[in-house]
């Protein structure tokens, strides 16, 4: 799907240009045709991240795929971007593939693209995170051979008036890793490794996701509605923002 924006809609463009643009269309559409999908292409105007979530939702798609490069956490203030604009609303699960911003690279990349390598699981053990986590489990089961489950103790929740009892969060969630890990076995024959960090959330898991060369991270998004996902600085986003790896976000149940 290509979605023009609002000053440029399919009534103000030239006939040669929507002619450019449903060539690519059919282009990419031939290429996943030859890969064994069945394909259709759609132009579209209008605001990019209420329209393409309304459609995905309207028409009951059960995941979005968009391209999205790596961003600098000293890089530009506002959560901009057509890929990253999806998210802010987004009732259906969003996979941002994670591309070169160098347009030399960008299809030499998506070549090499492997997000399935090494799949990365945050989790805060809330519900929305338990039902990410359930598309976790349906991936072993499908065949997953690498996942990493993260927690990580939030510093600034816990000093400094809950110092004294670090050690008894520690013990709980490793614990709820454990139980996460067993669960994960019990689908599949996986790598199932497990860490439990103390630090910043946001700057441990992209510092994790570069050590571990992570492909994908797997997570929970609140989605519409809930308020603090509407804050720039809420963790998913961070991560979908920074990560220097693709990044597959779970909305919540709208239930």
């Amino acid at each position: 799907m290509q979605c023009l924006n609002k000053y440029e809609g399919k009534a103000t463009i030239s006939s040669f240009f929507e002619h450019i643009l449903e060539e690519n269309l059919r282009e990419q559409k031939k290429r996943l045709i030859e890969e064994g999908y069945s394909a259709s292409t759609r132009i579209i105007s209008g605001d990019i991240k209420h329209e393409i979530n309304r459609i995905a939702k309207e028409e009951d798609y059960s995941l979005i795929v968009a391209g999205a490069a790596e961003h600098s956490l000293m890089g530009e203030l506002f959560f901009g971007g057509a890929a990253h604009e999806l998210i802010h609303h987004a009732s259906k699960p969003v996979l941002l593939i994670r591309v070169s911003d160098n347009p030399d690279e960008v299809f030499t990349g998506a070549e090499k693209c492997n997000i399935m390598d090494h799949v990365l699981f945050p989790t805060d053990f809330s519900d929305n995170a338990a039902h990410a986590f359930e598309y976790v489990k349906k991936m072993v089961e499908k065949g997953e051979k690498r996942i990493t489950l993260v927690h990580v103790e939030d510093k600034s929740h816990i000093e400094p008036h809950l110092s004294d009892r670090l050690e008894e969060f520690f013990e709980r969630d490793m614990k709820l890793l454990e139980d996460m890990k067993r669960e994960l076995l019990d689908e599949g024959k996986a790598d199932v490794n497990i860490k439990l960090i103390y630090g910043s959330p946001t700057a441990e898991l992209l510092r994790l996701i570069k050590e571990l060369k992570i492909t994908m991270v797997v997570m929970g998004s609140q989605g519409r509605g809930m308020l603090e996902e509407i804050q720039l600085g809420s963790l998913s986003h961070n991560i979908a923002r920074h990560s220097a790896a693709s990044v597959l976000l779970i909305p919540a149940r709208e239930d």
